[in-house]
């Protein structure tokens, strides 16, 4: 990949960007509702489904905005439409740091960086899955380290400057450094190798597996193909979990917390154990992408639904006043879950439908899985106000069993970029 120094240059980037898009992808989704939850809860007295509200309604919207953005990156390219998104991104969050009481502002702004991050996270799917095909799964290792960065260094660095400096501070800077992260995506990177006058991998020919003409993906085509419904149902469920764990675990350790856990169980305890778990489980997400590349993308997912129950078990058994072992591996856990399942979607989608086919079709499975995605955090609130939050763990144990078996079921499709892959009697061939 690096004997070519111009492909070297531009990849080094795109990787560099790619943990950027995805740790602030993962940080404003959901995962900034644990500091925003009990600190506006503290000082405003909101309850924690007028808190999330803005976030239930950008799900929403959200199922058609895959669809949009999809289309818009096939027909205009990545960087015309992520850019001016990235500056939205921006704008939401200084709504949010402005808002202070004001439930309209901070409704709107909240509302709008819900659904700018959308782009953020399909840009750096379709960058990677234009950009690499022998690499893919390890490249995608690392750019997705970004998501499970957030649990490590974002959260404790949101916490302490909301705590010390106010939530004004802390989202004015997350402004700054995602204004600066546009600026570098509009000067730095191309959309396509070759664009640059490269190919995929740093290659001396166009990719083997892409000397046919493809047909265009159309709505019709994954409505009545199996392929695609395995997909929508496998990774709809895993998109459901994570939404619904990553935004709720720090009200789970609140509710868990004991009259000695001051200010709460999540800051005092967990909080230092999700540093130290996410630390550990980061090289699951590269592991993944390794294993993608070299054993090809169900087996890899298979592998990535076992580790989500390292991160739903412990929550579910988490007794009050919390318990270290189990925090542990749940925060392992959580790493691989924020780091895997990023990796794991665009490989998956890219193995089924190729390099070129991958926006196309990605554009309408990401859409439909989006709809039960939208009421995850609905979902959990709902258990939550009837006191029935262990209850909702198990429920996402039930739907992770579902999700394993019907990944099983896929094990007979072919990759399509075969031909360019390292494993197998294709590898050998394209030799």
């Amino acid at each position: 990949m690096f004997k070519n120094a111009k492909f070297a240059r531009y990849s080094i980037m795109l990787m560099l960007l790619g943990i950027c898009y995805m740790f602030f992808y993962s940080g404003l989704q959901n995962d900034h509702l644990n500091i925003l939850t009990p600190y506006l809860a503290q000082n405003y007295g909101w309850n924690d489904l007028k808190i999330t509200n803005p976030v239930t309604y950008g799900a929403l919207v959200v199922i058609i905005l895959y669809l949009i953005i999809g289309a818009l990156f096939v027909k205009l390219g990545v960087r015309k439409v992520l850019i001016p998104c990235i500056g939205l991104l921006a704008l939401g969050c200084i709504g949010i740091a402005l808002a202070g009481e004001n439930y309209g502002l901070y409704f709107i702004s909240l509302f709008l960086v819900r659904i700018m991050v959308v782009p953020l996270q399909m840009g750096g799917f379709m960058l990677s899955a234009n950009w690499f095909i022998k690499y893919r799964g390890r490249v995608l290792g690392i750019v997705t380290a970004g998501s499970p960065l957030f649990s490590i260094a974002g959260i404790g660095i949101l916490t302490a400057v909301a705590n010390s400096l106010g939530l004004k501070m802390a989202y004015m800077a997350i402004a700054g450094v995602i204004v600066l992260m546009g600026v570098l995506t509009a000067f730095c990177i191309k959309d396509r190798p070759e664009d640059a006058g490269l190919f995929p991998d740093g290659a001396e020919r166009s990719p083997l597996s892409e000397n046919e003409e493809s047909e265009d993906v159309t709505l019709k085509m994954i409505l009545t193909d199996s392929r695609a419904w395995k997909l929508i149902i496998s990774y709809g469920i895993l998109q459901f979990v994570i939404v619904a764990m990553m935004a709720y675990m720090a009200v789970r350790y609140i509710t868990l917390g004991t009259p000695d856990d001051v200010p709460n169980l999540f800051v005092s305890k967990a909080l230092l154990w999700l540093s130290v778990g996410a630390a550990l489980g980061i090289p699951m997400s590269y592991i993944l992408g390794y294993i993608d590349d070299k054993l090809g993308s169900i087996k890899a997912s298979l592998v990535l639904i076992i580790l989500y129950f390292f991160a739903v078990i412990p929550l579910a058994i988490m007794p009050v006043g919390g318990n270290v072992p189990l925090m542990i591996v749940w925060a392992f856990g959580v790493a691989c879950m924020t780091g895997g399942m990023p990796t794991m979607h665009p490989c998956v989608t890219s193995y089924v439908y190729g390099r070129k086919q991958y926006m196309a079709a990605n554009k309408w499975i990401m859409t439909i899985q989006a709809i039960p995605m939208a009421f995850a955090i609905a979902f959990m609130g709902a258990f939550n106000q009837m006191g029935q939050l262990t209850t909702a763990y198990y429920i996402l144990m039930g739907l992770l069993v579902i999700a394993f078996i019907t990944v099983l079921t896929m094990k007979n499709i072919p990759d399509a970029n075969a031909a360019d892959r390292e494993y197998g009697a294709a590898a050998d061939k394209a030799v």
